[in-house]
Protein backbone atom coordinates (compact mmCIF):
# COMPACT_ATOMS: atom_id res chain seq x y z
CA UNK A 1 0.00 0.00 0.00
CA UNK A 2 1.27 3.30 -0.79
CA UNK A 3 1.79 6.11 1.84
CA UNK A 4 -0.86 8.92 1.03
CA UNK A 5 2.30 11.09 1.94
CA UNK A 6 3.83 13.04 -1.77
CA UNK A 7 7.92 12.30 -0.92
CA UNK A 8 9.33 15.38 -2.64
CA UNK A 9 12.79 15.74 -3.71
CA UNK A 10 14.69 18.75 -2.90
CA UNK A 11 14.67 21.42 -6.35
CA UNK A 12 17.93 21.22 -7.89
CA UNK A 13 18.93 24.75 -8.40
CA UNK A 14 20.40 25.51 -12.29
CA UNK A 15 24.31 25.90 -12.33
CA UNK A 16 25.16 29.57 -11.80
CA UNK A 17 25.76 31.24 -15.39
CA UNK A 18 27.23 34.94 -16.68
CA UNK A 19 25.05 36.78 -19.18
CA UNK A 20 26.55 40.53 -19.89
CA UNK A 21 28.59 40.15 -16.86
CA UNK A 22 26.03 39.58 -14.70
CA UNK A 23 26.46 36.38 -12.49
CA UNK A 24 22.97 34.22 -11.91
CA UNK A 25 24.07 33.42 -8.52
CA UNK A 26 24.03 36.35 -6.78
CA UNK A 27 21.22 38.84 -6.72
CA UNK A 28 20.86 41.49 -8.72
CA UNK A 29 20.91 45.38 -7.67
CA UNK A 30 21.67 47.85 -10.29
CA UNK A 31 24.00 50.57 -9.33
CA UNK A 32 23.81 53.98 -11.52
CA UNK A 33 27.46 54.50 -10.23
CA UNK A 34 29.80 52.63 -12.66
CA UNK A 35 30.99 53.57 -16.53
CA UNK A 36 32.64 52.15 -19.05
CA UNK A 37 36.37 50.41 -18.83
CA UNK A 38 39.08 51.78 -21.14
CA UNK A 39 39.05 50.12 -24.74
CA UNK A 40 40.88 47.14 -24.83
CA UNK A 41 41.35 46.75 -20.86
CA UNK A 42 42.08 43.02 -19.61
CA UNK A 43 40.06 42.63 -16.41
CA UNK A 44 43.41 40.91 -14.58
CA UNK A 45 42.38 42.04 -10.74
CA UNK A 46 40.14 41.45 -8.21
CA UNK A 47 39.75 43.76 -5.05
CA UNK A 48 38.61 42.86 -1.52
CA UNK A 49 36.92 45.77 0.43
CA UNK A 50 35.22 45.13 4.23
CA UNK A 51 32.45 47.55 4.42
CA UNK A 52 29.45 47.66 7.49
CA UNK A 53 27.03 50.94 7.68
CA UNK A 54 27.12 52.16 10.36
CA UNK A 55 30.80 50.45 11.24
CA UNK A 56 30.21 47.76 13.42
CA UNK A 57 26.44 47.22 12.45
CA UNK A 58 25.51 44.12 9.75
CA UNK A 59 22.30 43.10 8.52
CA UNK A 60 20.74 46.67 7.50
CA UNK A 61 20.38 47.70 4.15
CA UNK A 62 22.71 50.81 4.51
CA UNK A 63 25.40 49.22 2.21
CA UNK A 64 22.59 48.42 -0.80
CA UNK A 65 21.28 51.80 -0.49
CA UNK A 66 24.66 53.77 -0.56
CA UNK A 67 25.58 51.86 -3.64
CA UNK A 68 22.44 52.69 -5.15
CA UNK A 69 22.36 56.52 -4.20
CA UNK A 70 19.23 55.89 -2.26
CA UNK A 71 21.12 56.23 1.46
CA UNK A 72 19.40 58.21 4.08
CA UNK A 73 21.97 60.89 5.09
CA UNK A 74 20.01 61.64 8.13
CA UNK A 75 19.45 58.28 9.26
CA UNK A 76 22.68 57.85 11.56
CA UNK A 77 25.14 60.42 12.76
CA UNK A 78 27.90 58.90 10.94
CA UNK A 79 26.37 58.93 7.49
CA UNK A 80 27.05 62.70 7.84
CA UNK A 81 30.36 62.44 7.14
CA UNK A 82 30.07 60.70 3.88
CA UNK A 83 26.87 62.77 2.60
CA UNK A 84 26.69 62.96 -1.17
CA UNK A 85 29.77 60.04 -2.01
CA UNK A 86 28.75 58.35 -5.11
CA UNK A 87 30.55 54.75 -4.91
CA UNK A 88 29.65 51.37 -5.91
CA UNK A 89 31.53 47.69 -5.95
CA UNK A 90 30.58 44.88 -8.73
CA UNK A 91 29.70 42.37 -5.16
CA UNK A 92 28.77 42.59 -1.83
CA UNK A 93 28.96 39.54 0.04
CA UNK A 94 27.17 39.18 3.53
CA UNK A 95 28.33 37.82 6.99
CA UNK A 96 25.89 34.58 6.40
CA UNK A 97 27.16 34.17 2.72
CA UNK A 98 24.19 36.25 0.72
CA UNK A 99 25.73 37.33 -2.70
CA UNK A 100 24.71 40.58 -4.07
CA UNK A 101 25.78 41.98 -7.53
CA UNK A 102 25.51 45.61 -8.26
CA UNK A 103 27.38 46.34 -11.57
CA UNK A 104 28.10 44.25 -14.61
CA UNK A 105 31.88 42.57 -14.19
CA UNK A 106 32.06 44.10 -18.38
CA UNK A 107 31.51 47.32 -16.37
CA UNK A 108 33.80 49.65 -14.25
CA UNK A 109 32.63 50.09 -10.69
CA UNK A 110 33.90 52.79 -8.60
CA UNK A 111 35.35 51.27 -5.81
CA UNK A 112 38.76 51.25 -5.54
CA UNK A 113 39.88 55.24 -6.00
CA UNK A 114 43.35 56.16 -6.24
CA UNK A 115 45.27 53.13 -6.60
CA UNK A 116 48.09 51.25 -7.88
CA UNK A 117 48.59 47.96 -8.85
CA UNK A 118 51.97 46.09 -10.73
CA UNK A 119 52.74 49.16 -12.42
CA UNK A 120 49.32 50.19 -13.58
CA UNK A 121 47.59 53.09 -11.74
CA UNK A 122 43.72 53.55 -11.82
CA UNK A 123 42.78 49.75 -10.22
CA UNK A 124 39.24 50.23 -11.38
CA UNK A 125 40.01 50.16 -15.21
CA UNK A 126 41.18 46.93 -14.93
CA UNK A 127 39.84 45.48 -11.08
CA UNK A 128 36.77 43.97 -9.97
CA UNK A 129 35.48 44.71 -6.59
CA UNK A 130 34.11 42.97 -4.38
CA UNK A 131 33.08 44.05 -0.55
CA UNK A 132 32.82 41.84 2.57
CA UNK A 133 30.24 42.96 5.47
CA UNK A 134 32.75 43.18 8.08
CA UNK A 135 34.61 45.81 9.99
CA UNK A 136 38.18 46.78 9.20
CA UNK A 137 40.26 44.78 11.18
CA UNK A 138 37.74 42.53 12.37
CA UNK A 139 37.32 38.75 11.18
CA UNK A 140 35.02 37.70 8.37
CA UNK A 141 32.85 34.42 8.94
CA UNK A 142 32.90 30.66 7.72
CA UNK A 143 30.00 31.50 5.11
CA UNK A 144 31.75 34.75 3.44
CA UNK A 145 35.02 32.55 2.95
CA UNK A 146 33.16 29.92 1.29
CA UNK A 147 31.53 32.37 -1.19
CA UNK A 148 33.93 33.69 -1.87
CA UNK A 149 36.30 31.18 -2.90
CA UNK A 150 32.97 30.23 -5.23
CA UNK A 151 32.78 33.55 -6.52
CA UNK A 152 36.45 33.94 -7.04
CA UNK A 153 36.61 30.58 -8.84
CA UNK A 154 33.68 31.87 -11.37
CA UNK A 155 35.32 35.26 -12.12
CA UNK A 156 38.65 33.35 -13.21
CA UNK A 157 36.66 31.50 -15.28
CA UNK A 158 35.03 33.97 -17.41
CA UNK A 159 38.13 36.63 -17.13
CA UNK A 160 41.56 36.69 -17.34
CA UNK A 161 42.27 37.25 -13.61
CA UNK A 162 45.97 37.30 -12.37
CA UNK A 163 45.87 38.40 -9.01
CA UNK A 164 43.28 39.12 -5.79
CA UNK A 165 44.48 41.75 -3.28
CA UNK A 166 43.24 43.89 -0.84
CA UNK A 167 42.20 47.54 -0.84
CA UNK A 168 44.81 47.81 1.69
CA UNK A 169 47.33 46.63 -0.83
CA UNK A 170 46.57 48.87 -3.70
CA UNK A 171 45.91 51.65 -1.63
CA UNK A 172 48.15 51.44 0.75
CA UNK A 173 48.65 55.20 1.91
CA UNK A 174 44.88 55.80 2.16
CA UNK A 175 43.19 52.31 2.90
CA UNK A 176 43.55 49.09 5.59
CA UNK A 177 40.89 47.08 4.59
CA UNK A 178 40.10 44.20 4.67
CA UNK A 179 42.48 44.31 7.18
CA UNK A 180 44.89 42.22 9.14
CA UNK A 181 42.38 39.61 10.40
CA UNK A 182 41.33 38.58 6.58
CA UNK A 183 42.72 34.92 6.45
CA UNK A 184 44.27 34.90 3.34
CA UNK A 185 46.15 31.92 3.83
CA UNK A 186 42.52 30.60 4.34
CA UNK A 187 41.42 31.71 1.36
CA UNK A 188 44.72 30.37 -0.46
CA UNK A 189 44.27 27.01 0.94
CA UNK A 190 40.13 27.01 -0.49
CA UNK A 191 41.75 27.75 -3.69
CA UNK A 192 44.28 25.08 -4.11
CA UNK A 193 44.55 24.25 -7.86
CA UNK A 194 43.85 28.27 -8.84
CA UNK A 195 46.45 30.23 -10.42
CA UNK A 196 45.59 32.90 -8.96
CA UNK A 197 47.93 34.90 -7.04
CA UNK A 198 47.03 36.61 -3.61
CA UNK A 199 49.32 38.71 -1.16
CA UNK A 200 51.58 37.07 1.01
CA UNK A 201 51.62 37.17 4.65
CA UNK A 202 53.48 39.96 6.12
Amino acid sequence: MRSAIAVTRPERKPPARWRDGWWSAARRIPSPNFGPRPEGTAVTLVVLHSISLPPGEYGGDAVERLFTNRLDWDAHPYFGSIRGVEVSAHFFLRRGGELMQFVSCDARAWHAGASHWRGSDNCNDFSIGIELEGLEGGSFEPAQYRQLARLLRALARRYPLRDAAGHEHVAPDRKHDPGPAFDWAGLRKALRGSALRLPQPA
